[in-house]
């Protein structure tokens, strides 16, 4: 897939090498026989997590680490995968290969590789790949773009909905979650529609203005730092579900804007909204 000639980044093009690697490695085990490793502790054991992992998210970051380390090898790197290398690097590469996994294995094309950039440890660029459907979003913490086979146009979140107007997508993972679980389900009486079961590409629906916001728990900083330069490039808000650093927490929220994000966090905070 071509570099957006509009998404102003040194590393854009570099970024796209990688997702197009990514997506090369990935495709040939898309919706066929897999075999699928469980990564949870407790393996098949009563109240274990399926933890799903793949041939395809090995492949897909190992290729990503060739060209990261051929081209930059005095860069970070951390993935899900394989694990830290130079994390204190200056600029430090956050890769999820397939983020969505259980999507991924059941045919669902939710799932994305995930591709961030720290600078010095703070978010600078993010790209969301779905090579299946042929998309592709990139931000950066000013803008952010969305790219497929009719063209690329530039990413805006929706602005001014009320509460009462919001549509939400929230992780499954919430309910395993009781308190997060019981405060999204009185969530879901003040709002449009609630819906479970978001994997990343719901990220990029907020970002394109599609939904209002988005709920995620169960995260690692691969889940997370692609998508902050995506949504607030977009013009949205993400932030842990306390309002602190998303990079470092396990549930987070995003909104479209800041009024729309403090009233969902003030009812999941049990706490009166009059929007």
């Amino acid at each position: 897939m071509a570099p957006a000639r509009t998404l102003n980044h040194p590393f854009a093009a570099f970024a796209d090498e990688l997702a197009d690697a990514a997506g090369r490695a990935i495709m040939p085990f898309y919706r066929r026989p897999l075999c699928i490793d469980d990564k949870s502790a407790g393996g098949r054991t009563a109240g274990a997590v399926f933890d799903p992992v793949t041939a395809a998210d090995r492949e897909a970051e190992a290729a990503i680490r060739i060209l990261i380390e051929r081209h930059f090898p005095q860069h970070g790197i951390i993935g899900e995968e394989f694990g830290i290398v130079r994390a204190d690097a200056e600029h430090v590469w956050v890769i999820d290969p397939v983020d969505g996994t259980r999507a991924f294995i059941s045919g669902i094309p939710t799932w994305g590789t995930l591709i961030g950039l720290l600078h010095q440890g703070q978010p600078v660029f993010g790209v969301l790949d779905q090579p299946h459907l042929g998309e592709r979003f990139a931000g950066t913490m000013t803008s952010a773009w969305r790219r497929r086979h009719n063209g690329e146009a530039q990413l805006q979140s929706r602005k001014g909905v009320a509460l009462g107007d919001a549509m939400i997508w929230a992780s499954s993972t919430i309910t395993g979650k009781p308190e997060l679980f019981a405060a999204t389900q009185r969530l879901a009486g003040h709002v449009r529609m609630l819906r479970y079961g978001s994997d990343c590409i719901a990220m990029a629906m907020l970002a394109e203005g599609h939904i209002d916001a988005v709920i995620e728990t169960g995260l690692d900083i691969y889940d997370i730092a692609a998508q902050v330069p995506i949504v607030t490039g977009a013009g949205g808000v993400i932030t842990a579900l306390d309002g602190t650093n998303p990079l470092a927490a396990h549930a987070i929220l995003a909104a479209g804007d800041r009024t729309l994000h403090t009233a969902i966090s003030a009812m999941l905070h049990g706490k009166d909204t009059h929007q």
